[in-house]
């Protein structure tokens, strides 16, 4: 028999009402779980529902649409599950289930399965706890797992034997670790090495399904406890090896005080911090990704990674299409880790008007995230340092401001474009109209020229008879050697 403990104090949402008078019209117990009441005991925001039944799960997904007036109902006939979109939220019913991962299977097969098996078979006991919608039993709470004492413990525990627990849905340790870092809790020793002991079993869950819960992680306010959990369990090297590798790779001593995994890491709390924006924290996670691969050590200057900005950039539309990420962001995030170390180099006071231009033309509206990116670069434990470095930056940004000012070049396009370069000339489709149109571009940001259409158009015909010639004596020699 389930017990049954203290009622639970429900907030007024029209959802709530709806469900207890279906529960009493169709005579079958209805119970709140999971999430929504694990987030009403930690007082944190609640909005999507899950609902379980102690019967047909379907019937009461559309009874409630019926109720609800919604015509779409998104049904799992094989899982017993079905989903009702309301306009801001979702609610998502279920019958009282067993399920079972077999060893090589994605999917679960499902059971019926009583109330007490349902909430055992859930993934941890903080989401175990379920609240009783019947109007005979209204806001009972059921938390036979003693899921309540562990949300005071700040603890991340399965119901069942971890291993079991683990087996069933492996996606579950991604889970624990997910909850652990979002909510600020430990995981017990016992499901930690759990997780340890399964950790092979995470290749039979979907690439899209591992995405998204380290999305989830690194969006949580301080993304650095998963990643650190996701190597302590065996976890990083499977999903993601590249980053795994950062460990151990040395940095040169005076400048930095951790190893790459661990610079990283800090450098993703630190943007964390300023910003929600998650392809802004994936270009930290990636700002330093080839460090490994460009690794070279130098006896005056200790370990050095040069080109790791370059090669790291050409890495990342690779890890995207693995990881089933949006290639429309790829330009982004590959912008900011090619150009990361960019600005520190330009911080010093003789740098020239023209190498800001050009950073400024390169990032173009993406400068500001660059910045950022820049600032949350500094994890030098000496105060004075990471003072000293956010001066220059400060100063740099000053000047970059100037420019931008004086010569509009953030989002600019060249005042002459392809098409007219052809049109004037008589020249067909090919290298030499990109030379030309390289040639104003230069012009502009070494400061020659100004950013206008009439003083490009007059440097352009100035320019062109060179150009011109020698392009033809190249195509001219490379045709002479290839006879």
């Amino acid at each position: 028999m389930v017990k049954r403990n203290t009622t639970l104090p429900l907030p007024e949402d029209p959802v709530i009402p709806i469900l207890s008078e279906l529960s009493e019209e169709l005579d079958i117990p209805l119970y709140i779980v999971g999430g929504y009441v694990r987030d009403l005991l930690l007082k944190r925001t609640v909005k999507d529902i899950d609902v379980m039944a102690a019967g047909d799960g379907i019937s009461v997904a559309k009874a409630f649409a019926e109720k609800m007036q919604v015509k779409n109902v998104v049904v799992y006939q094989k899982f017993g599950t079905a989903m009702v979109k309301l306009e801001d939220r979702t609610i998502e019913f279920v019958g009282a289930r067993k399920e079972k991962y077999h060893e090589r299977s994605r999917k679960p097969s499902v059971q019926p399965a009583t109330v007490r098996d349902d909430l055992s078979r859930r993934d941890f006991t903080i989401n175990a706890i379920a609240v009783a919608m019947h109007p005979s039993e209204y806001g009972t709470l059921l938390d036979p797992l003693k899921g309540r004492a562990d949300l005071k413990k700040k603890l991340i525990r399965t119901p069942l034997d971890p291993d079991e627990t683990f087996d069933d849905d492996p996606l579950r340790m991604m889970r624990a670790i997910r909850f652990a870092t979002r909510l600020n809790f430990s995981i017990h020793k016992d499901t930690l090495q759990g997780i340890k002991n399964n950790k092979e079993r995470i290749s039979i869950v979907s690439q899209e399904r591992i995405t998204d819960e380290l999305l989830k992680i690194i969006q949580a306010d301080k993304p650095s406890t998963g990643f650190i959990l996701l190597k302590e369990t065996g976890l990083l090297e499977i999903i993601f090896p590249e980053f795994e590798a950062l460990a151990g790779v040395d940095q040169r001593y005076e400048h930095h005080h951790k190893d790459v995994f661990h610079h990283t890491l800090q450098v993703l709390d630190n943007i964390s911090e300023q910003t929600d924006k998650v392809n802004l924290r994936i270009a930290a996670l990636l700002h330093d990704i080839a460090k490994p691969k460009t690794k070279a050590y130098h006896p005056q200057q200790g370990w050095t990674f040069h080109g790791h900005e370059e090669l790291g950039a050409r890495m990342v539309k690779h890890l995207f299409t693995r990881f089933k990420l949006p290639l429309d962001r790829v330009p982004y995030v590959e912008k900011l880790v090619r150009l990361h170390l960019r600005p520190m180099a330009l911080v010093d006071e003789d740098v020239t008007d023209s190498a800001i231009r050009r950073l400024l033309f390169e990032a173009g509206e993406e400068i500001d995230d660059l910045m950022k990116l820049c600032r949350a670069d500094i994890t030098s434990k000496n105060p004075r340092k990471v003072q000293r470095y956010l001066n220059n930056y400060n100063r740099l940004v000053k000047r970059m401001e100037e420019i931008e000012e004086k010569d509009r070049l953030r989002n600019w396009q060249p005042p002459i474009r392809g098409d007219e370069i052809m049109e004037r000339f008589n020249i067909p489709p090919s290298k030499l109209v990109g030379l030309l149109k390289q040639a104003v571009e230069d012009a502009i940001l070494d400061g020659e020229i100004p950013n206008e259409y009439e003083a490009a158009l007059e440097y352009l015909y100035r320019v062109k008879d060179d150009i011109i010639r020698e392009y033809n004596e190249n195509v001219s020699l490379k045709e002479k050697n290839k006879h």
